[in-house]
């Protein structure tokens, strides 16, 4: 589930420090100059010597409301995660340094009730079915609505928040990244394992949101009223609760005037967050000019895109994706590389081609999440091993068990 799952629960309002003002759409967000980015992190909480996750985010987070991170902390569906967000930046040097410093805030905070934190798209080792949920009359409401769906949603995302100037160009910009969706989820698929068990996915995150009535890639919006009436037929059949239900891969947030990136699994390292973030923007802006200069979204056949989407689910950046829009097979790099040829103005105008340069060739030689993931179960066929390694990426200052 996302930060939006807490707004009647009585927490602080997740999506006000992402976009840095108050508000619905018309509130601009961004300067004319730099696009304003914020993310959003999850996290699971781990007992260091099981490695199994622990249900103890509720006593995580009330110390750490009360010891520096205050309102950008809150619970999360389950009782295993934690979210955590940033303010809103235009310098990715500076977003890298909250990251960092907020990572390392809720592994302290843990570690005060013997615990560590692990940045994983899903569990490793542990998870009861169905996990014990935390308490709030909106996750009580969710678990009536959608039942067993929710008996899956130990799963953890990283997404960021790019601000925008009003809803009419948020659903533009949705318009021209829909083709882009599943070289996110190649790019950041960090979720592998589920309970002790290989799922053959390298995002199984992905596979268990797709369930949802309303998830995966958004439509094609031709209009704002186009879009307000989508959620409203959605609303009226029950298939969201209301507008912070909408589960979409991208989205315009409904009251403050950012578009949401929700593609990514959580991401191992703060570096990652990092190179994430430079891209999506460097997306949003590249097609802020596309808009500008009258040119039109490409519209990838749904069910191709979707196809797209799954592909891209399971095999990661080791295998081969689904070009868009030929519907051929191409290797999921070469993908990638199209997608930062198409930004790279936009990372120049913004400063991040050093940034995106380097972690792209880390992720080429190293792999993604999933793929180091596995890395470390190979060394020795042990689970532990990979909630070990999860520890020390997500906060590499921490304690890592013997």
């Amino acid at each position: 589930m996302t930060a939006e799952d807490s707004e009647t629960d009585g927490t602080p309002d997740a999506e006000d420090h992402l976009s840095g003002a108050g508000g619905r759409h018309h509130a601009a967000a961004a300067t004319p100059d730099l696009l304003t980015v914020g993310v959003e992190e999850e996290y699971l909480l781990v007992d260091p010597v099981t490695r199994e996750v622990s249900p103890q985010s509720q006593k995580v987070v009330t110390w750490l409301s009360s010891a520096g991170l205050g309102d950008r902390i809150s619970t999360e569906l389950t009782c295993y995660q934690i979210e955590a967000r940033t303010e809103p930046h235009t310098a990715m040097a500076d977003l890298g340094e909250q990251i960092r410093s907020m990572r390392a805030a809720v592994a302290q905070a843990a570690a005060g009730q013997g615990l560590r934190i692990i940045s994983s798209g899903t569990p490793v080792l542990g998870q009861s079915v169905p996990p014990p949920f935390s308490d709030g009359p909106r996750y009580a409401r969710s678990v009536e609505t959608f039942r067993a769906l929710d008996d899956e949603q130990t799963a953890c995302a990283c997404h960021i928040h790019v601000g925008m100037s009003d809803l009419t160009r948020a659903l533009q910009v949705s318009n021209h990244l829909r083709p882009w969706i599943p070289s996110l989820i190649a790019l950041s698929a960090n979720s592998p394992y589920w309970a002790a068990r290989d799922t053959g996915y390298a995002s199984w995150r992905t596979m268990t949101l797709a369930r949802w009535p309303i998830a995966g890639p958004p439509p094609y919006f031709e209009s704002p009223a186009h879009f307000d009436d989508l959620v409203s037929r959605g609303i009226e059949a029950g298939a969201i609760m209301d507008r912070g239900g909408l589960y979409w891969d991208i989205r315009p947030s409904s009251h403050v005037p950012t578009l949401e990136i929700r593609v990514a699994d959580a991401t191992p390292t703060a570096e990652e967050t990092l190179l994430l973030s430079a891209i999506v923007r460097a997306m949003v802006a590249t097609a802020l000019k596309a808009i500008d200069a009258g040119e039109p979204a490409p519209r990838p056949r749904p069910e191709i895109l979707r196809a797209a989407c799954w592909r891209a689910a399971r095999d990661g950046l080791t295998g081969h994706g689904i070009d868009l829009p030929t519907s051929r097979p191409v290797p999921a790099t070469a993908r990638v590389d199209r997608l930062l040829t198409w930004i790279q103005p936009a990372l120049r105008h913004h400063g991040d081609v050093a940034l995106v340069r380097a972690g792209w060739s880390r992720l080429r030689t190293d792999g993604n999440g999933a793929d180091r993931q596995r890395a470390a179960y190979r060394r020795r066929a042990r689970f532990t091993d990979v909630v070990d390694h999860l520890i020390a990426a997500t906060t590499p200052n921490g304690h890592v068990p013997g």
